[in-house]
């Protein structure tokens, strides 16, 4: 590993390529802890604290979901705090017309010049999404009370224009900068930029959960009540980890093969052809994406329900659902798991068009043997899909409840479980996963080992997608 690392600065365009990301990725830490003008940053504090108090609230899953995802920070509200969410918000949506809408399709299918057009539209769809995401926080600032005697913003700023406008414009311009650093770091660095932004989001949480896991250890042989966690626990969660991010590396490079024939062509006294390949379909073809979906959408119920029972506060109906509505209760478990399996075939469902990869294997010549190429194919590529779907899906479930079961069974705070699953390990994962390929790539290139390099190693590299 010492050797492979040595041998990354050692060539020229690779060293510069990983200097420039640490330093874009340097300028995002930076803006990240300027507060916006204007706000109170004792009354975040105090929130903060009470959202630590309450960590199965709806208020705090949804700060600490938003925080995760976005990249940004809203506990603070510095003007990074919208992160990129607003652009990513925009290519998902211009994903999803790709489906629906034949002009975008088609653009799609234009290569290259179709994808700068998109992404040209997506930029300019990201600065509404910034002003509307923007204006539901303030809106929030301004109706929170801390402490029951004040707001999140100052007394001479609140519902000014001049805040209103000043705010807006620096989380909206925050939000661009931070999706200029991300091209940036597409075209000079290396990696996607997006996903690096949001790596380094996570990764900046950890400390502060080492912090907190070490503040809760009790080591001594008396019982203190604040100090709820032993030795036991600590090795619990570190062989946790292990094995669920071995876990996931697995079912995130996991595939299906499809063995694929080559038909054979004579051409003069020459045959070309009739060589046996192999199509590749990912396990976990959604992604990240259906987890994503499902824990932003299983926020509003109990969301929902929190602020019915403070205006029907009586009802039965409604305190029954608003318990079972919290983090860790048997429906709330449920209907995530019901939704990860709806957005994993819906995802799988809007990506996986096996009609078109059906037609392209009969257009080259190739053919699943023992089955006509067209529909027959077409039929086959989707029932297997289908069935991987499900497998993938059911991890997906586990991953999400992996955090909260900790949290709720062994009393361990969810600012530390929550590295142990969900959304963050995933893309953490992922990403990790996709810069490894990317160095070694590079260093394969150039006749150095790679990460697996080594003198029982060579030749070998590391398995799935390749950049």
């Amino acid at each position: 590993m010492l050797k492979t690392l040595i041998n990354i600065f050692r060539v020229p365009e690779l060293r510069n390529k990983v200097l420039f990301t640490l330093f874009m990725l340097a300028i995002y830490r930076v803006g990240f802890h300027i507060p916006l003008p204007g706000v109170d940053q004792q009354g975040f504090k105090e929130m903060a604290d009470t959202q630590l108090a309450g960590e199965n609230s709806a208020a705090g899953r949804i700060a600490s979901y938003v925080s995760i995802f976005s990249g940004g920070s809203l506990s603070q509200s510095t003007i990074f705090g919208l992160g990129v969410m607003p652009y990513i918000s925009a290519s998902i949506i211009f994903q999803l017309l790709g489906t629906v809408m034949p002009s975008l399709e088609k653009l799609q299918k234009e290569g290259q010049t179709g994808q700068r057009k998109i992404q040209e539209w997506t930029r300019y769809a990201t600065i509404p999404l910034c002003i509307i995401q923007g204006a539901f926080w303030l809106s929030y600032m301004h109706s929170v009370h801390v402490a029951g005697h004040h707001t999140l913003v100052q007394s001479l700023m609140a519902h000014s224009f001049s805040f209103w406008f000043m705010s807006i414009a620096a989380l909206t311009a925050g939000s661009i900068f931070l999706m200029w650093l991300g091209e940036q770091i597409d075209e000079y660095g290396l990696g996607n930029g997006i996903s690096l932004l949001i790596l380094a989001g996570i990764i900046a949480r950890m400390p502060n959960a080492m912090i907190l896991l070490a503040s809760k250890v009790n080591l001594r042989a008396t019982v203190d009540a604040s100090k709820n966690l032993n030795i036991g626990h600590v090795i619990f969660l570190a062989l946790s980890f292990v094995f669920i991010v071995a876990g996931s590396i697995l079912i995130t490079q996991a595939q299906r093969r499809i063995p694929i024939q080559q038909a054979k062509h004579t051409r003069g006294r020459r045959v070309y052809g009739g060589q046996k390949q192999f199509l590749p379909l990912r396990v976990n073809h959604g992604g990240v994406m259906p987890i994503i979906f499902a824990q932003s959408l299983i926020l509003f119920p109990g969301f929902l329900f929190d602020q019915l029972s403070k205006w029907w506060p009586n009802s039965n109906v409604i305190g029954i659902m608003h318990a079972q509505f919290q983090g860790g209760k048997f429906l709330y478990i449920l209907t995530e798991a019901v939704m990860i399996y709806f957005f994993a075939y819906f995802w799988t469902t809007v990506q996986f068009q096996p009609k078109e990869m059906a037609n392209q294997l009969r257009d080259y010549g190739s053919f699943v043997p023992g089955l006509r190429p067209g529909k027959r194919t077409a039929d086959y590529l989707e029932k297997v899909m289908m069935r991987i779907t499900y497998v993938g899906a059911a991890f997906l479930c586990i991953i999400a409840i992996i955090p909260t079961a900790m949290n709720l069974w062994l009393g361990i705070p969810y600012q530390i479980t929550a590295f142990l699953g969900g959304t963050g390990l995933l893309i953490v994962v992922s990403v990790a996963l996709d810069m490894v390929q990317r160095i070694e790539a590079n260093l394969l290139m150039r006749n150095y080992s790679g990460f697996l390099g080594g003198e029982g190693n060579k030749g070998r590299r590391i398995k799935g997608r390749q950049s």
